[in-house]
């Protein structure tokens, strides 16, 4: 007699192919055109590496936005309950509920939650939830053109991935205690950039 288990829950999260992004901010631009985003407010940021993280001649860069931790901070500070965790993983903010007092702002080590001037409230990437319901990918993943930001299952990732994905890269900060569910596959050799 074989026992059944039930699947696992999924933990979906971001994979950031440093190998692959070309630092074109498509990701960035498409996020901001989807949710018609304010002057000044960005969910989606690419950050290039410094020298002294990837001393190569070519650029590479970390297209960063809400981690979706597993214990997150902006959730723990916010007293109107204005943020939900989902059972796969995404934290979702409900800016309807939200009194914009700015805690969940202060308490985010990796500055996701951002302020929006006009609203008078905070904001951040919900990691398109509402797609995903509807099957479809995070507008920023099904915009980037190489493939550089992918939508995984931590739980389920393929070997590949698994192998190559690493949770607190150079110049990351690292916090275990919200455990952000960001992976990134690194470079593995230099690219050569004509100049």
């Amino acid at each position: 007699m074989t026992t059944q288990h039930a699947p696992l829950p999924k933990k979906r999260a971001f994979l950031v192919d440093v190998e692959r992004c070309i630092g074109c901010f498509t990701c960035a631009m498409a996020c901001k055109n989807y949710y018609h985003q304010e002057t000044g407010v960005v969910w989606r940021q690419l950050y290039p590496l410094d020298e002294a993280i990837y001393p190569h001649r070519e650029r590479a860069f970390y297209s960063l936005a809400c981690n979706h931790c597993e214990n997150p901070a902006c959730l723990n500070a916010c007293p109107v309950k204005a943020y939900e965790k989902r059972e796969d993983g995404v934290v979702v903010h409900h800016q309807d509920r939200c009194i914009g007092c700015g805690n969940c702002i202060r308490s985010c080590p990796y500055g996701a939650p951002r302020y929006n001037p006009v609203l008078k409230k905070a904001e951040k990437c919900s990691l398109c939830h509402e797609r995903l319901d509807a099957g479809e990918q995070p507008a920023c993943v099904q915009s980037c053109p190489v493939r550089a930001l992918r939508l995984v299952d931590i739980a389920a990732m393929s070997t590949a991935d698994a192998a190559n994905a690493v949770q607190y890269p150079a110049g990351y900060p690292e916090m275990p205690q919200v455990n952000p569910s960001t992976r990134f596959i690194m470079p593995r050799t230099p690219r050569v950039v004509r100049r």
